[in-house]
């Protein structure tokens, strides 16, 4: 079978095929030359400052082929801080630090990190959800349709992709390169596992297809990811999804939306744009209602 990506179209070669003809003469100075080099085989050429609108396209380009060769028709974004430990591995902090307390129960460095370890016991029941979000999304979802798409890190994202995996459903990550060690989680469909340069068309994507987005809680990275969807909403730029924001303590207490209504910058329907929830199951009950069953009577 041809492969409909390297394919001949009408009487020209593919760019496939003259890239293989390209590489049969290399002997004189000419041909080793860099100037030589077709231009899409040139990576310095491509990573040149002028080309970045070139590299943009690409960017928003790849992702979209892939998904449309998988027959992605809608997705679910989940979001939320990579930071967020699973109880298992929070446990273990946390017995960690008081076990050196024992041993040294004056020391004002443990004495902080054992306030962070509780925190981060607390707040470990998040991945619990997100896993079990993740999982109720895909074991009732069509295999094209609302397939789960995280942000490809670990904690809240990684629960994610795992409830997918648990069911043995399909899920999608968009990670980014960052100057620090970050990687995609094991979790994620190795077909369906993608990596940005650029946030903004990683944003783009994250929306693309969306059905409606979770944030669960995060640092500036969801913020951000948040306040891009709500802005797109309450302009129009997008139709409007369910936006749920997981965890109403955490929510109330770093954002104040209802002083931005106070100070006129926001309208009070503004508020109706998302919603706070407390389960994975009510965050799939509000997702299910707003968008429907299939034709085989999934979601």
């Amino acid at each position: 079978m041809v492969n409909k990506r390297t394919r001949r179209f009408g009487v020209f070669p593919s760019a496939n095929e003259d890239a293989q003809a390209a590489q049969r003469h290399k002997g004189t100075p000419q041909c080793t030359s860099d100037s030589y080099l077709l231009a899409f085989q040139d990576q310095q050429f491509l990573l040149r400052q002028e080309l970045r609108p070139v590299r943009l396209q690409l960017e928003l380009l790849k992702p979209e082929l892939t998904l449309q060769e998988h027959q992605i028709e809608s997705t679910i974004v989940v979001f939320g801080s990579a930071r967020i430990l699973d109880p298992e591995q929070a446990g273990v902090r946390l017995e960690k630090v008081m076990d050196g307390l024992k041993k040294n129960p004056d020391d004002l460095v443990l004495q902080q990190e054992l306030v962070r370890a509780r925190r981060a016991m607390t707040n470990s029941r998040y991945y619990t959800e997100a896993r079990k979000l993740g999982r109720l999304i895909s074991e009732n979802m069509d295999r094209h349709g609302h397939v789960v798409v995280t942000g490809g890190g670990g904690g809240i994202m990684g629960a994610a992709n795992q409830g997918a995996h648990d069911v043995d459903a399909i899920s999608i990550g968009m990670n980014i390169v960052l100057p620090f060690e970050q990687e995609p989680n094991p979790y994620i469909t190795p077909e369906l596992s993608f990596q940005f340069h650029y946030f903004a068309i990683r944003k783009m994507h994250l929306l693309m297809r969306a059905k409606a987005m979770i944030a669960f809680p995060g640092g500036f990275g969801t913020m951000d990811e948040l306040f891009e969807t709500l802005t797109l909403i309450q302009t129009r730029k997008v139709k409007p999804i369910p936006v749920l924001l997981f965890g109403r303590r955490f929510w109330q207490k770093v954002v104040n939306f209802e002083a931005l209504v106070e100070e006129g910058t926001i309208n009070e329907e503004d508020l109706k744009i998302f919603r706070y929830v407390s389960t994975a199951e009510e965050a799939w009950e509000i997702i299910s209602a707003s968008n429907g069953p299939t034709t085989d009577g999934k979601y």
